[in-house]
C-alpha cells in the first residue's frame, strides 16, 4: 500500500541572524546570505502491506512527524520517492482545518469537505459524529469557546467517520479524558480489523507493541531498526535508558 524508496529530506536554514524582511531582502540581493543544511530524513526505505499496522518510534526530533507528512504528500522529499496505493486520511494536526468563529456544526461540514467527504454523506453521518464527540449542545457554539480537548474530540470524530484505505495517525490517541481515550482506541481497532492500513506514531512503546505488527525506530532522521514491534520497542527503550 505504501512504498518509501530511499527518501531523504533536507531543510536549508539561514546561518545568519536576520532581524526582519527588509534586512533579509537586502542581504539576499547582495548575495550575503549563507545557509546550512539540516537533513530531517536520510535514506529511509520501507514498505507497508495492505492491512498492516506499522508503528514509528523515536525521540522528539527524530523525524517521525516529518516522515508522516512526506507520505501524506504535505512535504516533498529532496531525494527518493513515495508511492501510495489508495486514499489516505492523515490525522496529523487534528482541527487544523477548523474556523474558530464558526460553530461545531458548521465546522463538521467545513472540515469534512476538506477531508473530501460530500455534503450528503456528512448530513447522513452528522448525528454519529456529534454523538461520538460527546459535545452535545456545545455543537451549536463557536469553536473559540471550546477547550483544546473539545476541538480534538470533534476533529477525531470527523476524521474517523469513514473507513479509509490508509490511516496515518500522529500522537492522537491521548485526546480527551480516560473514557474518550478508550473509545478512540476502540474506534482505531475497528478500522484496523476492517483491513485499513495504518501508520501510527506514538511515544508509548506499550501502545505500539499492542497495536502494531511491525515498527520502525527513527533516530536523527535515519532508520536505526525495523522489525517486529515488540523487538523494536524493547531495543528503543533500552537505547533510551
Amino acid at each position: 500500500m505504501i512504498e518509501v524508496n530511499h527518501v531523504s529530506l533536507c531543510y536549508r536554514m539561514s546561518a545568519e541572524r536576520v532581524s526582519g524582511m527588509k534586512e533579509f531582502l537586502v542581504q539576499a540581493l547582495q548575495g550575503k546570505l549563507q545557509y546550512k543544511e539540516f537533513w530531517a530524513l536520510q535514506d529511509v526505505d520501507f514498505s507497508i502491506e495492505k492491512g498492516e499496522v506499522l508503528g514509528l518510534v523515536g525521540a522528539n526530533g527524530a523525524g517521525k512527524s516529518t516522515m508522516l507528512k512526506v507520505i501524506s504528500g504535505i512535504l516533498k522529499p529532496t531525494k527518493g520517492t513515495v508511492t501510495v496505493h489508495g486514499n489516505i486520511v492523515p490525522m496529523l494536526e487534528l482541527g487544523s482545518g477548523f474556523d474558530l468563529e464558526l460553530t461545531g456544526r458548521e465546522n463538521v461540514f467545513l472540515n469534512g469537505a476538506i477531508l473530501g467527504y460530500s455534503e450528503d454523506f456528512l448530513k447522513e453521518k452528522y448525528q454519529e459524529i456529534v454523538d461520538f464527540s460527546e459535545l452535545g449542545e456545545f455543537i451549536e457554539m463557536p469553536l473559540r469557546n471550546y477547550s483544546s480537548g473539545m476541538i480534538t474530540r470533534l476533529a477525531f470524530s470527523i476524521a474517523t467517520v469513514v473507513k479509509p484505505d490508509i490511516l496515518i495517525v500522529d500522537e492522537i490517541l491521548s485526546v480527551g479524558d480516560a473514557a474518550f481515550q478508550k473509545k478512540s482506541k476502540n474506534r482505531m481497532m475497528e478500522l484496523m480489523s476492517g483491513g485499513t492500513t495504518v501508520l501510527l506514531v506514538s511515544h508509548s512503546a506499550e501502545q505500539i507493541t499492542e497495536m502494531c505488527s511491525r515498527a520502525i525506530w527513527l533516530e536523527k532522521g535515519t532508520m536505526k531498526m525495523i522489525g517486529p514491534a515488540a523487538d523494536v520497542c524493547r531495543a528503543y527503550e533500552e537505547g533510551q535508558a
